[in-house]
């Protein structure tokens, strides 16, 4: 099933379903994404979603992903940053664009590498979706992509769901930053960052980091 990207119209915040795309197709659709930036995707079960972010969308996603970058700065642990590069990986017929993701653990892995590629390489250590607008759940797409760890965050709060076996479980921390309450403190400075502003936020967060950091 073909698809045109340029006779798309799609306003913002919106999402529209493709149904009987094959994986030929949409390999074939991910080579034009080049000509349409902004545009969001998954891939399941032959279903391709299209979505158009917000404005808001993109302002929490921007600073949710400097916060996380902020702590692994401040806890001195290498990472890597791959932004929304496209997750996908043919054997399981599945692809997804994250809103950030982070190579932590596997940093070393994949340093320098110019492609990612799910069938020789790991997948990110951590991914972060904003789900502020009503979107189909991507969960399966990251478990299958073999994730361990997924946060969604809808505009209030931060849920994290870590793998456990072939699925997510949503706990109450994060597996990346043990014993410390993210869930909580990561929407907070992302509010105290539309008052203050981002750089206040993040100074203020790499201070409550060094204080409550174990060790």
């Amino acid at each position: 099933m073909p698809i045109n990207l340029t006779q798309m119209i799609l306003p913002p915040g919106q999402s529209v379903l493709f149904e009987a795309v094959d994986w030929p197709s949409f390999e074939a659709f991910l080579d034009q994404m080049g000509e349409r930036p902004g545009v969001r995707l998954a891939y399941d079960d032959e279903v391709l979603e299209l979505m158009t972010p917000l404005l808001e969308h993109e302002d929490d996603k921007q600073i949710i992903g400097d916060l996380v970058e902020a702590l692994l700065e401040t806890l001195d642990i290498e990472f890597r940053n791959i932004g929304s590069t496209t997750l996908r990986s043919p054997a399981v017929a599945k692809g997804v664009e994250p809103d950030q993701c982070f190579y932590i653990a596997h940093e070393s892995a994949i340093r320098g590498k110019r492609r990612i590629d799910l069938a020789m390489d790991p997948p990110p250590d951590l991914a972060l979706e904003i789900d502020i607008t009503s979107r189909r759940d991507h969960r399966p797409i990251y478990a299958a992509l073999r994730v361990p760890e997924l946060w969604r965050f809808d505009g209030t709060r931060l849920h994290i769901h870590c793998l456990r076996g072939d699925t997510y479980v949503e706990t109450g921390h994060s597996d990346q930053f043990p014993r410390l309450p993210l869930a909580d403190a990561i929407p907070r400075f992302l509010e105290q960052s539309r008052v203050d502003g981002r750089n206040a936020a993040v100074r203020a967060f790499r201070d409550w980091a060094r204080k409550i950091a174990p060790g």
